[in-house]
């Protein structure tokens, strides 16, 4: 499914309320905001995660047809933490395995009373795909190919905004592969929606985005150049997975083009912050003095994830 073919507009019914999250294109500032809102008040003033019975009369299940150790266990946590029902379904032995289509194990699972459905694929566009096809189930999208990660990008604009409280003056990098991650490409959506005029995406050729995009953003491939004043720097991951053999740079080559090192970071601004989506490649795309460093932001980022999936869990139920 190609990108323009993904339709959006599901995810909200007549009444402007989130019923899916598959995306963050197409929402406004106030449902992104309300998100943060509802994720901010299960966090604790000791920096606990609160527990909530939200959802014990719900059955979620997780469905990963892309492997993803972090992300699936913060969505299990999230889930049991607002006391629903968590199946995770094993895909690698379901009936998809014996040649049953996608959409009739998702109808089998409707049957058994499923309430949502997390759904993480390879294909730009499936959760979409369900979310059109199936009737009476939440879709919440855990990542679909190339396309959006829209919880992850959730979870970082929660993490700025208790760094920096508002975001319409904030200078943002995001340095790395640009073009195959559905992280930078839900965060950019983001940024821009909460009111961030200066987005800076630094890469090298071939993995940046291209020229089109980049007259309306700013694209650099000097990282020290897109790096100076910055109040915010995400690092990214190679997308090797999603790359072809002539796009995979060496990784010695691009540490010392593109990595994140302490005298790279001494270019932004001195309270600058640090944001990395896991898992982490030090000496690859970050510098261990910088991942480890005073202003990495990293293992924020893990707990504010599951926060923001409890909060839009209770979203989409119609509970918060």
């Amino acid at each position: 499914m190609k990108k323009e073919q993904i339709n959006n507009d599901i995810q909200l019914n007549s009444s402007a309320k989130l019923v899916h999250l598959l995306g963050l294109e197409g929402l406004s500032k106030q449902h992104l905001t309300h998100i943060l809102d509802v994720a901010d008040g299960l966090i604790g003033a000791n920096g606990r995660l609160k527990k909530s019975k939200a959802l014990d009369d719900m059955s979620i299940a997780n469905l990963f047809f892309e492997p993803s150790t972090r992300t699936r266990n913060t969505f299990e946590i999230a889930g049991k933490r607002t006391s629903a029902n968590i199946i995770n379904v094993d895909l690698a032995n379901s009936a998809t395995k014996k040649n049953e289509s996608l959409l009739d194990t998702m109808h089998t699972l409707s049957a058994m009373q499923i309430d949502m459905f997390v759904i993480r694929h390879k294909q730009s566009g499936m959760p979409h795909y369900v979310a059109e096809n199936i009737d009476n189930v939440a879709i919440l999208n855990a990542g679909d190919g190339i396309n959006a990660h829209p919880t992850q990008a959730l979870l970082d604009m929660l993490t700025i905004r208790q760094h920096k409280q508002k975001f319409e003056h904030l200078s943002v990098a995001i340095v790395g592969d640009i073009v195959h991650s559905r992280v930078a490409h839900s965060d950019i959506e983001a940024l821009k929606t909460l009111g961030v005029q200066d987005i800076r995406l630094i890469a090298p050729k071939g993995l940046q985005y291209d020229n089109k995009n980049c007259t309306v953003l700013k694209c650099f491939d000097d990282i020290e150049a897109g790096l100076k004043g910055i109040d915010v720097v995400m690092v990214l991951r190679l997308q090797k997975e999603r790359m072809i053999e002539a796009d995979i740079p060496n990784e010695q080559e691009y540490f010392a083009n593109y990595g994140l090192t302490p005298e790279r970071l001494a270019l932004a601004k001195p309270d600058a912050i640090v944001m990395h989506p896991g898992p982490i490649n030090r000496g690859v795309e970050i510098d261990t003095r910088v991942a480890d460093g005073g202003q990495s932001v990293i293992f924020e980022q893990v707990t504010n994830g599951i926060a923001v999936r409890m909060a839009v869990m209770e979203i989409l139920a119609g509970k918060s």
